[in-house]
């Protein structure tokens, strides 16, 4: 199994990245987050693309041979735990990890919070539970859920001006979570004007 691979990356789409190592061009899926923090080259045809290092995770199936990239060994490790929840596959734990900061989901799964899960995520109640109560003894209890509840309400103040949930909630991602709730507003509200 491939562990980790370091190359040039020469493809940068919207879902993955071709990463060439050694005279082969590796397809890697990779996270919105992730894709937001790599540069990439100007053309396709280009072969000049920035060097860059991935964790990676080898998914084998009947059919398919698939890579999933990540920047730091913990992203790797909370998505290892994701797939061995029953129901949830590969991509469905990239698209969990592109909603919120590692610590955000292990306070919301730590906390037993199925509405954040599930508000933030889009993901099913039933999948919220069972993430719940699969991954919450690995995060330990939290003792409060309140900046939980703050970024729900920073969620929700976003969307009813008129941003989609989507552009809300990767402003609020890039929010600091000990800011208070009003304060989490005026920051997402700067980084979509900036947009």
């Amino acid at each position: 199994m491939i562990g980790s691979l370091r190359g040039k990356i020469t493809l940068k789409t919207d879902k993955f990245i071709i990463l060439e190592t050694g005279g082969v061009g590796y397809k890697i899926n990779v996270s919105p987050d992730t894709l937001s923090k790599l540069s990439a080259p100007r053309k396709s045809s280009e072969q000049n693309g920035a060097l860059a290092s991935f964790w990676i995770h080898t998914h084998v199936r009947e059919d398919a041979f698939d890579l999933y990239g990540f920047l730091d060994h913990q992203e790797l490790e909370f998505f290892e735990m994701l797939i061995n929840v029953s129901g949830i596959g590969p991509k469905g734990a990239l698209g969990i990890l592109g909603i919120a900061s590692i610590e955000t989901l292990k306070k919301a799964i730590g906390t037993g919070d199925t509405a954040y899960l599930t508000k933030i995520s889009g993901i099913g109640k039933k999948t919220a539970e069972k993430i719940i109560i699969e991954l919450r003894d690995k995060m330990g209890e939290e003792k409060t859920g309140t900046s939980l509840q703050g970024e729900l309400d920073a969620l929700e103040a976003l969307k009813s001006l008129g941003y989609s949930q989507g552009e809300a909630r990767e402003a609020i991602k890039k929010v600091s979570s000990s800011f208070d709730t009003n304060a989490k507003i005026r920051e997402a509200l700067k980084i979509l004007a900036n947009k």
